[in-house]
């Protein structure tokens, strides 16, 4: 609560600042004792005052009172309403003044109130540089201090509710998360979802690892949920996501943590993007790259896996982007021994019958040109007549020889007859 005699003074403040009293209002904020004469003693108006000792019980005003206290030039209203409150109304000792101060003006240099940024997400080595008021202010740790002194509730709640008023984050871990939160916020405005892959990284940010913890996070905390609505005992919830946190990756994208794989949700994101933006579905093979993804070849996968899908990922294919299950005579043809056989023979024969010999490298694949219709090839599909079949060659032979003594005698001859080195 204010005396008396600070009323009387924030009251002539108020009234010089009316009048546009600047002589009045610099007397009236310079600290020292005075006698009720502006001028020392034997002075002379307009006569130059030279430097003095200061007697004891007196102060002179500090650099920063000088510097604001010039009205003959523009100054910041917010930092001179700050002074005047921290001088005339809220008096606080010089350390805690200049601590304040430099927060102000390391919110009006960095811009945080109008980005929106953390506004006193300061650097721990921070410190204020030449020019500024105050300048080479270890700003850094003095706002680590003052988070340790709250943390122990020996910081005055007007303290706090100054240091609120200017951005203050209480909590290393909220400063962390809101850096995470950051990264992720201007990856998904770029990529369209915040499904970012484990590798992924954000201006330096790793963008992909942290929204990866956080899924872990938030599935930890729906264990908790669960378990204490089945009336279990809950060890500890530290490492879950807070309902705060998780509205706020929500806002980002609903669909940040699924409940099944993310490389599934992030294909049927990147799906839904492109129909949202006018394309068409994809369902052929290698046809559309999103972000490294094949749409074609995961749309093919989701309709002839439908039984092994979840109803819910049946229900938003089915609904959301139109993908049907594959028809009984659209699905792969399935792969038999006796079917592999005859096509790892057939491209040894054709092999022989260029190079002379089966003398086959290791890597060496062997592609089928016009492999008859009906036959399944390597990927579990029935091939077409003008198809070409790849065939790993040399890996297959290496297996056969692995594996002679379980061979039939029609499979050892046929290959004896190539020339097979066993």
């Amino acid at each position: 609560m204010l005396t008396s005699d600070a009323y009387g003074t924030l009251a002539k403040v108020l009234g010089a600042l009316r009048a546009h009293d600047t002589d009045t209002i610099e007397h009236l904020a310079d600290p020292r004792i005075r006698s009720g004469s502006w001028l020392p003693e034997g002075a002379e108006e307009g006569e130059a005052v030279a430097e003095r000792e200061v007697s004891e019980g007196e102060r002179e005003p500090s650099v920063p009172a000088r510097e604001l206290l010039k009205f003959s030039t523009p100054r910041d209203p917010a930092l001179l309403a700050q002074f005047v409150k921290l001088r005339v109304i809220e008096p606080e000792n010089t350390f805690w003044r200049r601590g304040i101060q430099a927060c102000a003006r390391y919110v009006k240099e960095t811009g945080a109130r109008e980005t929106g940024a953390r506004e006193l997400r300061v650097p721990y080595d921070y410190v204020t540089p030449e020019g500024w008021v105050p300048a080479g202010f270890p700003l850094g740790t003095w706002l680590a201090d003052q988070r340790k002194f709250h943390k122990a509730g020996r910081l005055d709640a007007g303290r706090v509710e100054q240091l609120g008023g200017l951005g203050m984050v209480w909590s290393h871990q909220d400063i962390a998360f809101e850096e995470g939160l950051t990264a992720a916020r201007a990856w998904a405005a770029v990529h369209g979802h915040l499904l970012p892959p484990a590798t992924a990284v954000w201006d330096g940010y790793p963008v992909g690892t942290w929204v990866k913890n956080q899924r872990y996070a938030a599935r930890a905390a729906d264990q908790v949920v669960q378990r204490r609505q089945a009336g279990l005992p809950v060890p500890s919830s530290a490492g879950a996501l807070t309902e705060a946190r998780r509205a706020a990756l929500d806002e980002i994208d609903p669909g940040w943590c699924p409940a099944w794989d993310t490389g599934w949700q992030r294909c049927f994101r990147l799906t839904q993007n492109l129909l949202q933006g006018g394309g068409v579905l994809p369902v052929v093979v290698g046809k559309v790259i999103v972000q490294g993804e094949d749409l074609g070849r995961w749309v093919v996968a989701q309709r002839h896996g439908w039984e092994q899908l979840l109803p819910a990922q049946q229900w938003l294919l089915e609904n959301v982007l139109g993908i049907e299950p594959a028809e009984e005579a659209e699905r792969p043809v399935k792969r038999t021994q006796d079917t592999m056989w005859a096509l790892n023979l057939r491209a040894a024969q054709q092999f022989h019958a260029r190079e002379g010999h089966l003398r086959v490298p290791r890597k060496h694949v062997e592609h089928l040109a016009g492999a008859a219709e009906g036959t399944a090839g390597p990927g579990g599909h029935q091939a077409g007549a003008d198809e070409v079949v790849a065939v790993k060659l040399g890996t297959w032979l290496d297996n056969v020889r692995k594996r002679a003594d379980k061979l039939t005698e029609q499979r050892r001859a046929d290959l004896d007859h190539l020339g097979m080195r066993w």
